[in-house]
């Protein structure tokens, strides 16, 4: 995976939690389910990867972290569904993880970037351009 060679690792008590908005949609938010399980998939059956929605939608924060908990948890790496460092990846959400967080003893988070201008997305946006420039314009 380009990009992801830090040395580190996700160990045995770590869990993923990915949080994006929250839509009124419900394509929307299962969008995240499909994403979780591709994670889960891609990181092996021992990977604890959970979605939450920062609002509008479940499962909440509150129900994401405390599913990462009781599966065994005691690190929360919690990845915003993002693009963009915009006001909920830099102010909201490491604000309203840290309370979750506050409710279990032992038990810590970490913050992962947004997806931005990783590698990853790149290649996606050109990719979706390429299959669209093959399409019949509309």
């Amino acid at each position: 995976m380009a990009g992801a060679d830090t040395g580190a690792s996700i160990g045995e008590k770590d869990a993923i939690l990915l949080i994006d908005h929250g839509s009124r949609r419900k394509q929307a938010n299962a969008l995240l389910d499909e994403v979780v399980a591709l994670v889960r998939e891609k990181l092996g059956s021992s990977g604890i990867v959970e979605a939450a929605h920062m609002e509008i939608a479940e499962p909440t924060i509150d129900q994401g972290f405390a599913r990462c908990v009781e599966l065994g948890a005691k690190r929360i790496i919690v990845h915003p569904f993002m693009l963009a460092p915009g006001r909920h990846v830099s102010e909201d959400l490491p604000r309203l993880v840290a309370r979750c967080a506050a409710a279990y003893d032992g038990v810590s988070f970490v913050m992962a970037s947004p997806l931005g201008s990783h590698t990853g997305v790149i290649d996606a946006v050109v990719d979706r351009c390429m299959a669209a420039a093959g399409s019949k314009a509309g």
